[in-house]
């Protein structure tokens, strides 16, 4: 089931080749690694973008392609999995990671709001960039650690399911 499901969403080699702006990237193309639908790619590549999305970082779908190549790990799958991290959810877990890092750094209180402006991040962010980047780290290194083993488990199941289906379903010799 996994593969199946990664496959409906997964690029195309052939039809990638043909863009002009994928010229300098040819020699990426051809590895397998970067992007089949395997477990051994995939899941590694989901706990990636899991890492990435908790980052307060601008451009979390091109750090985590970026950092899934230098893996060589599926490079679509990081890329999407970093998009938990929209305009919904970016407040929530950044308040969170940041009371999570004031709590373990024993830090005062501030009180803020989360904007997406460069104001917010010249004024605001500066004051409590330590708690919110500690908070960060732990989440994300959390977030990639139970999306790694989630995935890993149901596709080992999804994988002895089939095989139990198939063997069930073969006649008898």
């Amino acid at each position: 089931m996994p593969r199946r499901f990664f496959r409906k969403f997964a690029f195309k080699r052939r039809q990638l080749s043909t863009q002009w702006y994928m010229s300098p990237f040819q020699n990426l193309l051809h590895d397998h690694r970067l992007w089949g639908i395997r477990r051994r790619t995939v899941v590694p590549a989901f706990a990636i973008g899991l890492f990435i999305a908790f980052m307060p970082i601008p451009g979390h779908t091109l750090t985590g392609a970026l950092l899934a190549l230098m893996m060589r790990v599926n490079i679509p799958v990081a890329a999407l999995a970093t998009w938990i991290s929209n305009p919904l959810t970016m407040g929530p877990m950044y308040y969170f990671a940041y009371r999570l890092g004031r709590t373990l750094l024993d830090t005062p209180l501030r009180k803020f709001q989360f904007e997406m402006s460069w104001d917010w991040v010249t004024h605001t962010f500066v004051t409590i960039w330590q708690p919110m980047l500690l908070g960060c780290v732990i989440l994300g290194v959390a977030a990639a650690i139970a999306g790694y083993v989630t995935l890993d488990l149901l596709w080992r199941s999804s994988v002895s399911d089939y095989k139990t289906r198939k063997r069930k379903n073969r006649p008898n010799r």
